[in-house]
């Protein structure tokens, strides 16, 4: 199926035109027919010679109707220009062909109705000329009449040769369904329709709200009037959505691929038409068949950033158009460049951001975005429109090439300058560094570290051993000297004051591992617990404190906490008299 909207001033002939193609009726309210003009948006569809389908949105041509216009055409990929021979360019025809030229429609057909009135030559050479201005360039015209037929078969072969032109959609894209109307059938529920531009639709699908967030079921669908179990893009398509009140959702609303959209009400754009230091503080931002309030800053000559009144979800590379409801004007076309710009906060900062702008052309750039971010989440990249073809560089995290080099380098000088500045301490804690370096996830700093760098006990040491300062490592010799032939006896506190083993040192050489601490100032030399444990194999099982201390030849000061630690490896159990067992001996 291919869909195209019908554009142009109001009784100009577009629902007549629409109904001689499709035998339709896409005038849907009495009220529209009884004042013989469109006031809503109008559906109809026929089958074109080569056998395709051809849907067609009817838009409103009066300019009181401008925002249901362009909620009909904002989805549609092509346009149906309708200029009336007897009456020629009109005001709402200009409005309607810089609606188009604002959002890019660069498909589409001019028709020149009332042929049987009028010498269609002279509407017909006005109307290309204005239309080859704009994004529509020099289109296929074609005069008719849908009261006698004239031209009628001749438009259905330019519309045949239309569609073939049309681009294909990617069948995998994710799905946003703007909604451009919403009613409750009996026996069914909420029903909303819109034109699906991407992606696929299926029955049992999960949809995300766009206003909320919420999770939504599609219960059934209807493509050209007929039920179907699946409908692919580009369609008109109807969805009948479970245990969803239908003022829950409204024109305006959208229907989403779950996590592949995020929502801003903060984005900075890229705008044709005025100068973007001549545009109102306020205005209506048009996408979709959403409208919504936009405050407008001024960035650069032709860029803005746009604050709306409600979030909405936006990609990289959408357009839009901006609106000046109280001029009834186009204001400007609309690309936009980002969805989740950087605050401007400092002096300058507007000015920077600018020139930042001034290279951007809306096409999702995935090495240009980490270029500008330094680091991003995929997901946070996917849900902005950007395709993600590398590999993160840790977790989910990506990172631009020469930043991520960079932060290496500063982390090596970091930890180096940390070592220098705590020369007792093991390595700098891998949260000193991710402040120090700006990160916001723990997971990057260690992704970071290279040889001969390494992590160890949430450190980061720049030593490839546990080398020890100088003075620690020979005091640590003297205890191994005095202590060698004495492995569960534990030098007194004094004893290692003496030889320079205060607190921190104590602490240095414990975390090295050339300690063992059994309390604050009880130590042994590393390789006692499983010395320990090969003593108290060999004793009669179950044995007391008593026996144990006698077996190793120590102290309760030592015998108590190191059998406490045995029992928290595992190697002993302790039984309710206070006995002991070895139940795990050491090879």
């Amino acid at each position: 199926m291919r869909v195209v909207a019908t554009a142009g001033h109001v009784d100009h002939g577009k629902s007549t035109l629409v109904r001689a193609l499709t035998g339709m009726e896409p005038d849907r309210w009495a009220e529209e027919r009884r004042r013989g003009m469109t006031i809503d948006l109008g559906f109809a569809w026929t089958t074109l010679p080569s056998g395709g389908t051809v849907a067609f949105v009817d838009v409103p041509g009066h300019e009181r109707f401008v925002p249901n216009m362009l909620a009909g055409v904002g989805p549609a990929p092509a346009a149906l220009f309708v200029v009336a021979a007897d009456e020629g360019w009109m005001p709402q025809s200009a409005e309607h062909l810089a609606a188009l030229h604002a959002l890019g429609v660069a498909y589409g057909l001019l028709v020149v109705t009332r042929a049987d009135l009028a010498d269609p030559g002279p509407a017909l050479a006005r109307a290309r000329a204005e239309i080859a201005a704009t994004s529509l360039g020099h289109v296929e015209a074609v005069a008719v009449s849908a009261v006698t037929g004239v031209g009628l078969p001749d438009l259905r072969a330019a519309l045949d040769r239309l569609a073939a032109r049309l681009p294909d959609p990617p069948a995998d894209a994710p799905v946003r369904l703007w909604v451009d109307r919403s009613f409750t059938i009996t026996g069914s529920g909420t029903v909303v329709t819109g034109t699906l531009g991407g992606g696929r639709l299926a029955v049992g699908d999960h949809l995300e709200l766009a206003g909320t967030g919420e999770q939504v079921r599609v219960r059934g669908l209807h493509r050209l009037g007929v039920a179907r179990d699946r409908v692919d893009a580009v369609a008109r398509v109807a969805v009948n959505l479970r245990n969803v009140p239908r003022d829950r959702l409204g024109r305006g609303e959208a229907l989403l691929t779950p996590g592949r959209f995020g929502r801003t009400d903060l984005l900075d754009v890229r705008v044709t038409g005025e100068p973007a230091a001549d545009l109102p503080a306020t205005l209506t931002l048009h996408v979709g068949s959403a409208a919504v309030a936009a405050r407008v800053r001024p960035l650069g000559v032709d860029t803005v950033r746009l604050r709306l009144a409600r979030p909405l979800p936006l990609l990289v590379g959408d357009r839009a158009l901006l609106r000046d409801p109280g001029r009834h004007l186009i204001a400007g076309g609309v690309t936009v460049l980002d969805v989740a710009p950087p605050p401007l906060t400092r002096r300058g900062a507007a000015a920077a951001r600018a020139r930042v702008l001034a290279d951007l052309d809306g096409r999702p750039d995935l090495a240009g975005e980490l270029r500008r971010r330094a680091l991003a989440r995929v997901g946070e990249l996917t849900r902005m429109g950007v395709p993600v073809t590398t590999a993160p560089v840790a977790g989910d995290w990506l990172a631009d090439p020469e930043h991520w080099a960079a932060l290496a380098a500063r982390l090596a000088a970091e930890t180096t300058r940390y070592a220098a500045a705590h020369p007792l301490e093991a390595g700098v804690p891998v949260d000193v560094l991710r402040h120090r370096l700006g990160l916001p996830d723990r997971v990057l700093v260690e992704a970071l570290v290279r040889p001969p760098l390494r992590v160890a006990g949430g450190r980061v040491t720049a030593s490839a051993g546990d080398a020890l300062p100088e003075p620690v490592a020979r005091a640590v010799a003297r205890v191994r000297a005095e202590y060698a032939d004495r492995p569960f006896q534990a030098p007194e506190a004094h004893r290692l004051a003496e030889w320079g083993l205060g607190p921190r040192e104590l602490g240095a050489a414990v975390r090295a591992g050339a300690l063992l601490r059994l309390a604050d100032t009880v130590v042994l030399l590393p390789g006692a617990v499983d010395a320990a444990a090969r003593v108290l194999a060999g004793l009669p099982q179950p044995f007391t404190l008593s026996a144990a201390r006698q077996a190793l030849d120590t102290t309760r000061r030592v015998a108590v906490p190191l059998l406490e630690l045995l029992d928290r490896r595992g190697v002993t159990r302790r039984l309710p008299d206070d006995a002991r067992s070895v139940v795990s001996p050491p090879p």
